[in-house]
C-alpha cells in the first residue's frame, strides 16, 4: 500500500491545503495528514477543531486518515510505516526551506519528500495571511471550504 503524509498546523485548513492533499490523495493509496502540534504557537483554533474541520472537508477523497502528533515528523513516518512526505511549494522561498527540512528527513530516517507546486490560484495563500485578513474585516470566503469560513468568521466574532 502506497502511502504519504501532508504535515501542516492547518489553523485553518485552506483551499491550498486542500489542493495539495487531494492531488496526493490520486497519487497514494493513503494520505495521513498529520496536524503538528507546536506548544510555542497558540492557535486560533484546538487541535481537536482543526481534525474535525480536515476530516469533514477531506471525507470526499475517501483515502485521507487525519491525526494530530508531537515531535519529529520522521518519526511520526516512523511508527506508521510512512515512506513519503508530501508537500505543496508556493514560491523560491518556500524551496529553499522545505529543501532543508527534506534533506534533514531523509538523513534521519531515509523518508523521501515530494515536493508539488501550488496552483497558482493559491500561491500567495496561508493561513497565517487568512486568519489576518479576516481579522480585519477582509473578504476570504474563496479561500477557505464554507464550512471552515463559517467557523472562522465565528471565532473571530467571539474575540
Amino acid at each position: 500500500m502506497r502511502r504519504a503524509v501532508c504535515p501542516g498546523s492547518f489553523d485553518p485548513i485552506t483551499n491550498g491545503h486542500l489542493d495539495i492533499i487531494g492531488r496526493a490523495s490520486k497519487l497514494y493509496d493513503v494520505v495521513h495528514v498529520a496536524v503538528m502540534i507546536n506548544q510555542s504557537k497558540k492557535g486560533l483554533f484546538t487541535v481537536d477543531e482543526r481534525i474535525e474541520m480536515i476530516r469533514e472537508v477531506t471525507a470526499d477523497f475517501g483515502n485521507v486518515e487525519v491525526e494530530s502528533f508531537h515531535g519529529l515528523l520522521v518519526d511520526f513516518c516512523k511508527q506508521r510505516d510512512i515512506p513519503a512526505i508530501v508537500k505543496g511549494l508556493r514560491a523560491v522561498s518556500d524551496f529553499d526551506y522545505e529543501l532543508q527540512m527534506a534533506q534533514m528527513n531523509n538523513g534521519l530516517s531515509g523518508v523521501e519528500t515530494l515536493f508539488v507546486p501550488t496552483n497558482p490560484t493559491y500561491s500567495f495563500l496561508s493561513s497565517s495571511l487568512v486568519k489576518e485578513v479576516a481579522t480585519w474585516g477582509g473578504d476570504v470566503a474563496h479561500l477557505l471550504p464554507p464550512t471552515v469560513h463559517d467557523a472562522l468568521v465565528d471565532r473571530l466574532g467571539q474575540k
